[in-house]
C-alpha cells in the first residue's frame, strides 16, 4: 500500500484548491465611486464607436486607450464577457462594451478620458446607469 505523507497531501490539496479557484476567477474589475475600475483602481472607459462585442480601438488608439486585457481562457459571468481583438489579443467587456484605461490617467480616481473626442465615457455598472447615473456604461 502506498503511503503519502500528510504534508504532501496538504500541499497537493492546496494546489488543487488554487487550480479550482482559477476556474472561477474574480470579476476583472470592481465598482468604486459609482464607476468601474481595474485591479489597480484605475478608471475604466467605453467607446461609443464600439459595436457590442467588438472593439474599434486598435493600433495608435489602443496605445492611448489600453484595452483591459483578458486571456483566451478567461470567462466572465454576465454582464462580464471577453472578446477577441483584431490583433488576436483578448479584452474584457462589460455589458458587451469593450473596456479600456486611459494613458493620461496617472493615479486611481483620475477621469481625464471622460468625454474625450465626444465618444469616451467612464464605464459604470448597469445598476448605476439604470438609476439615472446618466450616460450608461
Amino acid at each position: 500500500m502506498l503511503r503519502i505523507p500528510p504534508t504532501l497531501l496538504a500541499l497537493a490539496g492546496g494546489a488543487l484548491f488554487a487550480l479550482l479557484g482559477q476556474v472561477q476567477a474574480a470579476e476583472p474589475a470592481m465598482v468604486k465611486d459609482g464607476m468601474l475600475v481595474d485591479a489597480r483602481g484605475m478608471t475604466l472607459y467605453t467607446n461609443d464607436r464600439d459595436a457590442m462585442g467588438k472593439s474599434s480601438c486598435n493600433d495608435a488608439c489602443a496605445a492611448n486607450w489600453p484595452p483591459l486585457a483578458a486571456s483566451a481562457d478567461d470567462q466572465g459571468e454576465m454582464p462580464w464577457s471577453t472578446l477577441k481583438r483584431d490583433d488576436g489579443s483578448w479584452q474584457w467587456a462589460y455589458g458587451g462594451k469593450p473596456l479600456y484605461t486611459f494613458i493620461q490617467d496617472q493615479k486611481p480616481g483620475d477621469r481625464l478620458g471622460d468625454g474625450k473626442m465626444g465618444v469616451w465615457r467612464v464605464a459604470k455598472p448597469a445598476a448605476a446607469s439604470k438609476s439615472g447615473g446618466g450616460g450608461g456604461y
